[in-house]
């Protein structure tokens, strides 16, 4: 005797921010859908649960990264990891999302039928697994592995008797007081630990390869407090919102159209705040300015921390680590008790799940992205990928609304079924991230590809987006229905 599987409209996978906004735009838009979130770990919040290193804060502001339908009310415009935290989680149990959350339940492989119009979705829960089905699948599990982060091969790595940690994994009861500290890296992660483990460590070195580009942020935003206190809350929210998305998109093009201005007000941004303290060859990075993503320094905490003489920064590749330290390629030892390896993620497509399409696996790696959210040949099927150039929510809001469009479009006409079709004779291809940091690149062959035109190009255009998510018709003649 068969068991029956149980059936949803909408399966969204992930409660991280983006699958509480998915959940969020379905039940107020189409309300008469069933659905449910499938959470691989027991908690809801994604990154934000995930890593509890010092002084975790976003590096987008919160009048952008948080969410559209539920306006960030604290004074803070860059907040710290817990506060983001709990945010997340008032916002689920605020709109009752927080009640069709599955836990512990990691999707490990969706297979779709045209004979049924369903997908058959296969969860691991403990050393069990089990099957649901849904008509429609939203993948919001994020962008990387949450059960590994990336670590170069260092040299000697096991030689170092002191302590290494990775961010991702960080040890709550590491004891860094009094301690030489070494921070491998120079993205966020190592901008955000180092002022913070200054406070307390004997030394701290930020140790990097190549630098990055930094610019200082107010962690107040003045201006958005007057506005607030000037107009009511829900227009204030809107005003500011606004006034950030596009002062971040003018400072992003400005960067891509005069790099060379742009390069040397950053560093001369830097090189002001620093004074006597200032050494041109750690904050001057190969690339141009947006090549990689921009590093937030809230309240100039990290050049504060470099003129008290409570850590410094060394441009530098390492030759080995040893028993005491690592061993730099300029001959010059860092004595350490403790190393944090802040050196990336690894980058990991739609949890690591597996994809058939009547009975055959497909490499999503081999597809191409419909207007940044839908994969070539995958029917009623969904990925959110937020912006690499401004806040992640922007997007995601974007792509939960288009995909309620769908939804609304395909029961308004009777259809059960909506492919995304790729026309490789009108079309180049190009990987789906232009974006030239490491984690990127060493992902790209396993990441989905996109056009040279629209609506396959993906243009990282919250504008341009607004337009083509927000009111463009689904009756597009590049999405077959059936």
């Amino acid at each position: 005797m068969s068991v029956s599987k149980p059936y949803y409209d909408v399966i969204i996978v992930g409660a991280g921010i983006s699958g509480i906004g998915a959940a969020y735009h379905l039940q107020e838009k189409c309300p008469n859908k069933s659905f449910t979130i499938l959470e691989g770990r027991d908690t809801i919040g994604g990154t934000w649960d995930l890593f509890r290193y010092p002084g975790i804060r976003s590096d987008s502001d919160m009048y952008t990264l948080g969410f559209s339908f539920n306006p960030w009310l604290s004074s803070k415009s860059i907040a710290d990891g817990p506060t983001i935290l709990q945010y997340i989680k008032d916002t689920a149990t605020k709109f009752g999302i927080d009640k069709k959350i599955q836990f512990n339940n990691m999707v490990k492989d969706a297979s779709w039928s045209d004979q049924t119009s369903t997908w058959t979705v296969t969860v691991q829960s403990g050393d069990k697994n089990s099957q649901m089905e849904c008509g429609f699948l939203f993948m919001c599990s994020g962008y990387y592995s949450y059960s590994e982060g990336y670590l170069p091969e260092f040299p000697g790595y096991n030689d170092f008797k002191g302590k290494i940690v990775h961010p991702q994994f960080w040890d709550e009861k590491l004891d860094y007081k009094d301690k030489n500290v070494v921070i491998i890296g120079s993205g966020a992660t190592a901008v955000t630990l180092a002022p913070e483990m200054s406070k307390l460590a004997k030394n701290v070195v930020m140790l990097q390869r190549t630098p990055t580009y930094m610019i200082t942020l107010p962690s107040e935003d003045k201006i958005a407090l007057g506005i607030r206190k000037a107009l009511p809350e829900s227009t204030a929210y809107e005003v500011i919102r606004w006034k950030n998305i596009l002062t971040n998109m003018g400072f992003y093009n400005a960067a891509q159209s005069f790099p060379v201005p742009i390069r040397k007000f950053l560093m001369k941004t830097v090189e002001l705040q620093l004074g006597k303290h200032y050494k041109e060859e750690d904050f001057n990075p190969p690339y141009n300015p947006w090549d990689q993503r921009l590093c937030a320094v809230p309240d100039s905490d990290f050049f504060k921390a470099i003129k008290k003489k409570k850590m410094e920064i060394v441009t530098d590749h390492i030759e080995t680590f040893t028993k005491d330290g690592i061993l730099l390629k300029s001959g010059k030892e860092l004595k350490a008790d403790i190393i944090i390896t802040a050196t990336g993620l690894k980058l990991q497509f739609l949890g690591g799940m597996t994809v058939h399409v009547n009975g055959k696996e497909i490499q999503t790696s081999e597809g191409h992205v419909y207007r940044g959210t839908m994969i070539s040949d995958v029917p009623n099927f969904a990925v959110t990928v937020g912006y690499t150039n401004s806040s992640w929510t922007l997007k995601c809001d974007l792509v939960s609304g288009f995909v309620t469009r769908i939804l609304k479009y395909m029961d308004k006409e009777g259809y059960k079924r909506v492919v995304p079709r790729f026309d490789v004779s009108k079309y180049e291809s190009s990987p789906l991230l232009n974006f030239d940091a490491g984690y990127v690149k060493r992902a790209a062959k396993n990441l989905p590809k996109q056009g040279s035109k629209a609506p396959w190009k993906v243009y990282q255009n919250y504008v341009y987006d607004l337009v083509t998510l927000k009111i463009s018709p689904p009756s597009d003649k590049h999405l077959e229905y059936a």
